[in-house]
Parts: structure tokens; sequence; C-alpha cells
């Protein structure tokens, strides 16, 4: 009987501890940018294989509406973390110092914005673009940098005829003749473009912003400044077990692909894996990253972006460097380095 008793106390304190390791659990609040795509498996990944959860995070993760707009979607409260825009970020802290996210992970090491025309239209640099109709979603970071891509080519930007189209009819209206050009995520159009079944390369220009004077930084892992002072922690985890979660992925995209579908059974597996792997190659594994490590900046290009921004959106103040991206949460250079792609 003496030993029944036992064994049933016992029990009772491993479902206490059980419960109460699971009550501890710091629950994170997570947006996307955007809808799903291959771009977001490493979320997806760290959740499915437990890296979260080995931090002691239960984290759920919501589809966004715009790389801007994850910024004022954890401002709001509603999110603690999410990923998005650098350069949101800038803005944001330059009016609003102490309230705005901050950057914890660079993802995109090269700015995937653009302007996007056909092959034969007259719009052949962003000046072009003056008496013209640009398409573009409101809540779009490529259209938020506009102002800043107009001044720098000297052209007013009220000079533009701005036309708002939903994000999922940018190509369609180019296509069809109804805007001269869109302000576009290289990353997201051209694959939509492929699902047309339409040459990228061949049958339309990309303007880059990178190479028009914008050598900026863009997407990334950022966290509300609470999380970040309350719980660097759980920071720390959560930049851990994303940073393994972009390392094991491109090591194996298939499998990670596969996994995506489970969460999206309807997304279109072979254009997500080609997403992902064209990011990669364009975006992330760029030369800083194989020098820094994924997930850092160099801190004076990233002083020199501030610079840029705060001067052609005419902001209040410029934040330093270190109000819009913490390295301090980073895992160990050698933790970070890009893997090479299989061929």
């Amino acid at each position: 009987m003496m030993m029944l008793r036992l064994i049933g106390a016992l029990a009772c304190c491993v479902l206490l501890f059980v419960s109460s390791a699971s009550a501890q659990a710091t629950k994170i609040r997570f947006t996307l940018d955007w809808k799903l795509q291959g771009i977001h498996a490493w979320y997806y990944w760290a959740k499915d294989k437990g890296y979260f959860k080995a931090e002691g995070l239960d984290v759920s993760i919501d589809q966004g509406e715009g790389s801007a707009a994850t910024v004022t979607r954890i401002m709001s409260g509603a999110y603690d973390a999410g990923f998005g825009d650098e350069n949101a970020v800038i803005q944001t802290a330059a009016q609003k110092p102490g309230e705005a996210p901050v950057m914890v992970y660079m993802i995109y090491s090269r700015a995937p914005f653009a302007l996007l025309t056909k092959a034969g239209s007259a719009v052949k640099t962003p000046k072009d673009l003056a008496g013209r109709k640009l398409g573009t979603p409101p809540g779009g970071a490529s259209f938020k940098l506009l102002p800043l891509l107009a001044k720098n080519n000297g052209i007013e930007v009220s000079s533009i005829n701005v036309t708002n189209v939903a994000p999922n009819l940018q190509e369609q209206m180019l296509l069809q003749g109804q805007v001269d050009a869109i302000a576009v995520f290289t990353a997201t159009s051209y694959m939509n473009l492929v699902s047309l079944k339409l040459d990228p390369d061949k049958d339309f220009r990309w303007l880059y912003y990178a190479d028009s004077g914008l050598d900026l930084y863009s997407n990334g892992v950022m966290v509300s400044p609470k999380l970040a002072k309350e719980k660097p922690e759980a920071v720390k985890g959560l930049v851990r077990a994303v940073n393994r979660a972009v390392r094991e992925v491109m090591a194996d995209p298939d499998a990670a692909i596969e996994l995506l579908a489970k969460t999206e059974p309807l997304i279109n597996k072979d254009i997500e894996k080609r997403r992902l792997l064209y990011v990669y190659k364009t975006l992330i594994d760029t030369p800083e990253a194989r020098s820094a490590g994924l997930g850092d900046v160099d801190d004076a290009r990233l002083t020199k972006s501030v610079d840029i921004i705060a001067q052609a959106f005419e902001l209040p103040r410029k934040p330093g460097a270190s109000e819009v991206f913490d390295r301090s949460f980073l895992p160990a250079k050698p933790e970070r380095m890009p893997p090479a792609l299989k061929p």
C-alpha cells in the first residue's frame, strides 16, 4: 500500500512539473510579412521540429499584410514579433522613439525592392515614371520607399500617378496595360510571373532600387521593445531557433517545402521551392552574409541607410543604428554561416 501511495505521489509530482513547465512557456505571437510562401519555410520548420518549444517558447504564426505593416502590427500590441522591413523600423523609430520594434536577425541582406515593367515599356529608368501610372499595394515596402526613390532620381513623387492595387492583381494589371509599371518585392513578383508561364528575365524589365542609389537592408526578424526588454532570453531563443531552421531548410529545401505544404496544401510546391532558392541566392547568401554570418549587418552600411531614409523622408530625427538593430541576441558567428546549396 505504501508503495502504491509513493508511486501515486511521484506521478502527481511529474504531472505538476510538466504542467508548470508548460505554463511557463513564453507565448510569442509572430506575424509574417505576407501570405504563406516558400520563403517562410524556416518558421514552420522551427515550429514543427520543436525548436521553439525547446527554447521554452509557444510561438503562433499568422500571415501578414505587407512587410511594412509588420511594424504597425507589432506596435499595436497584437503581435510580439514578426518578419518585416528594416526601413519601416527606421522611419517609425525616428518618429516614435522607444516604441518601434527592433530588428534582431537580418535575413534579406540585399533589398528586394524594384520597379517592374514590360520589356518594351518606355519606363527604362526611375525618372521615366514621371507622368505615368504606377500600380502598388498601399501597405507594401516598395511603395513606402517610393518618395526616397523619386528624390534620389531627381523627380517629384507627386508627378507619379499612383494607383492602389490589390497585391494579387499587380502583375495582371501590368500585363493588361492598366498601369505602366508596378512597385514590387522581387521575391514575390518574380515567381508570380513564372506561375503565369512568362519569362521574368526576357519579357520584363526590372529596375532595382539598389541600382538607383538605395543600398538598403530589408526584411528580418523584429521584436517589440517590451519583449526585448522584459524577456531577452526568449528573444535569444527565438533567434536561435530561426537561425537553426534557416540553415537546415537550405540544406534540405525539398523537405522544407513538403512540410510547408502540410500547413497549406494549396501551395504550388514547385513554385515555392523555386522562390525559396531564388531568394536565398539573390537576397540572403550575399558576400556580406558570408563574411559576417546570417542575421548580422554592417554598422557603417546601416548608419548610411538611416541617413538616407531620414533625409529623404524628412524625419524629425535620425535614430541610432542600435535603436533599429540589436545584435546582442544573435548566436555565435560560427553558428550563423550560410550553407552552400547542393548542386
